[in-house]
């Protein structure tokens, strides 16, 4: 069983920056691409972010590309996502994801893991 545990969510200033982490009980992370999604009050959840097993390919929604990084420690078990110039759009609760497989997808039907979720809300 994988078990997914996101933490570093807050309350920040429009502009402000915060940093994910997501860190997985898993005995090869390298056999597991993570990716990032989040759900805002009223709407779906949509993708933001997907890193490869390896780390070496990284996938962004349009718009947090340029914004926001992911990257992937897997000595530690660990998948950040650095967000900066965050906008109040960027409210929702993130959630991290696990699924066995090589590549980052966006889509969330791929993914058999997911984490509890946490909260990220940005002020105007």
């Amino acid at each position: 069983q994988v078990q997914l545990v996101e933490s570093g969510g807050g309350l920040v200033q429009s502009g402000g920056s915060l940093n994910l982490s997501c860190t997985a009980s898993i005995l090869s992370p390298g056999y597991y691409a993570i990716a990032w999604f989040r759900q805002a009050p009223g709407k779906e959840r949509e993708a933001v972010s997907g890193i490869s097993s390896g780390g070496a390919t990284k996938k962004y929604v349009d718009s947090v590309r340029g914004r926001f990084t992911i990257s992937r420690d897997n000595a530690k078990n660990t998948v950040y996502l650095e967000m900066t110039g965050l906008k109040p759009e960027d409210t929702a609760v993130y959630y991290c994801a696990a699924r066995y497989g090589v590549v980052g997808d966006l889509e969330s039907e791929k993914y058999s893991y997911w984490g509890q979720g946490i909260q990220v809300t940005v002020s105007a």
